[in-house]
This record gives structure tokens, sequence and C-alpha cells, in this order.
């Protein structure tokens, strides 16, 4: 068994489960209260993460990758907001389905290359992403068959979850048994549950925040840190002190406005019977957005990206 370091980086990335139990709490304590607690945690945790892409995007060393990579970082983006506008008034639902999907992928992505960063035996990281990808998959199946058909209803709503319980529960112990407990089966674990709400919770939009929380946590966390560690880089060039001594304040101030301004449009959402239900595409545009970028800027076979990102990363996990 090794050593657990209980820092602040296992409890916002490797193992962060204290902000969807939290979470819980709070929604099956005080039901009432639903409505204040999803604006919460969009405002302080969600959108905060999707504001983070912006940050991360423009900052002055990326631009020559910019430059280099103008049809997948300018072009693409462009094609993706106008399809985002097409599909939300033309296909709505087919549109929004697909937003799940991307969204579920995306977490998925990110669930499995935090334990890539950590994880240095290839048999269990290859354990890991079989599984993490299985699970979440499966809890796309459940979550399309519960919110966009519905098949799974309250006639055979205990036996899904039975199942999917007792499914985590024997792959958790076929991990334990051929890799033994560590920090690397507590990241497996939290991959594998991000998406468990889906088959409890009764409002879709839990199902995408509660468990999530843990995604956004991590997503922050690292963002945070690496433009933390190339300011200090930037700091130590006497010409270069001036201009960028204010990088990790632009960082916060980016993602806290953007926060501000996407959670207001998000909440025309409850308005079925106003045209300004439709201000919510503009948060979803911006979610899409992330979840494209983030496929280019944390792409590691890129070797601009790993000599960038990768090995502040390399130096923050071993913090």
């Amino acid at each position: 068994m090794n050593l657990i370091k209980f820092n602040t980086q296992f409890f916002l990335v490797k193992f962060p489960i204290l902000f969807p139990l939290l979470y819980g709490v709070i929604l099956y304590t005080f039901p009432n209260y639903e409505t204040e607690l999803i604006i919460i945690t969009i405002l302080l945790l969600a959108e905060t993460h999707f504001g983070a892409t912006w940050p991360f995007l423009i900052d002055r060393v990326n631009y020559p990758f910019i430059i280099k990579n103008r049809v997948s970082l300018i072009f693409f983006p462009v094609i993706i907001v106008i399809f985002s506008i097409i599909g939300f008034f033309v296909v709505n639902k087919l549109f929004l389905l697909i937003f799940f999907a991307a969204n579920m992928y995306h977490v998925t992505r990110q669930s499995f290359g935090v334990g890539k960063l950590y994880c240095f035996n290839d048999q269990e990281k290859k354990y890991q992403e079989n599984l993490i990808y299985l699970i979440n998959f499966i809890f796309f199946l459940i979550g399309y068959l519960r919110f966009y058909i519905p098949i799974i209803n309250e006639s055979n709503f205990f036996y899904v979850n039975v199942a999917v319980v007792l499914l985590l529960i024997i792959l958790s112990l076929i991990y334990l048994f051929k890799f033994g407990f560590s920090e690397n089966f507590l990241i497996f674990l939290t991959g594998c549950l991000i998406f468990y709400p889906i088959c409890f919770v009764q409002n879709p939009v839990h199902a995408i925040i509660m468990g999530v929380t843990m995604h956004y946590t991590q997503y922050l966390y690292f963002t945070y840190k690496v433009c933390d560690l190339r300011n200090r880089v930037d700091e130590n060039d006497n010409d270069k002190k001036q201009m960028f001594s204010n990088k990790i304040y632009n960082y916060l101030g980016i993602i806290i406005v953007y926060s501000i301004i996407m959670t207001g449009l998000s909440l025309f959402g409850k308005y079925e019977a106003s045209i300004l239900k439709n201000l919510m595409l503009i948060p979803i545009i911006g979610q899409m957005l992330h979840f494209y970028l983030d496929s280019q800027l944390w792409k590691f076979n890129d070797k601009f990206n790993r000599d960038n990102t990768l090995i502040y990363l390399s130096k923050i996990i071993k913090s």
C-alpha cells in the first residue's frame, strides 16, 4: 500500500469526492434551495472552469502555436459556433444530445488524462483507460434511456442501480487485486464516479453538475498552476517582468468575469415562453468551444504542448 499524501492536490485533483458529497448533502437536505445550489455551483466552479480555457489559450507563450495552427485553433472554432447556432435552432433535441455526448467524452478524456499523469505502470494505465471509457459509456446510455426516451423509469430504476453498483464493486476489486490500493486507485475511482449521479438524480442538470464538480476542480487546479509556473519563468526574465507580472491576476479576472456573464445568461433558460431563453445558447457555445480547444491545448503528442504545458504538469504532480 502506497502512502497517500493528504494535501491540496489530493483533495482537488486525485480524489475530490468532497465536492459531489457536499453537493448531494445540500441537495437532499435542503431541496427547496435546489435552484440556488445549481446557480452557485455553476458560478463558482462550472463557468469558471469553462472560462479558464481562454487565459490558458491566449497566454503569450501560445502565440506561435496559434499562428502555426490557425486552421485548428481559429477556423474550426468558427465552424463550431456556426454549427451550434444552426443546431440549437433547427434540430434542438439532436443538438442537445450531441452536446451531452461531447460533454461526457470531454470529461472522460480528462479523467483518463489525470490518471496518466500519476500512473507509471503501463498495464495499470491501460486498465484505467479501458474501464473509465466503458463505465462512462454505460452512464451515457443510462442518461439517454432515462432523460431522452425514457425507457428507464420507476419500475426498473432500482435494478439499474443495483447492476451499476455491482459492476463498480467488481471492477474495483479486480483493480485492487491486480495493482493494490494506492492514489492511482482513487484517481481511477474518481473517473468512474463522475457521472454516477445519472443513475439516481431526478433533474438531469444534477447529472451534469454534481459529480462533474470533481472535473471542475481538477481543471481549475491544473490551469492555475501551469499559468503560475509560466509566470514565474517570465518573471525571471528582467526584460519581461513588467509585461508579465500580472498574468495570474489576468487569469483570475478573466474566469471571474466570464463566469458572472455566462451564469447570468444561463438563467434565461428558465423562461420557457420567452425569446430570452435563446440567450442560453451563448454559454452553450462557450462550452462547446471549451470541449474542442482543450483537445488541442492538452494534446501532448505535439512537441509545443509538451514543452510549454506538460513540462509544468510534471513539476506540479511531483510537488
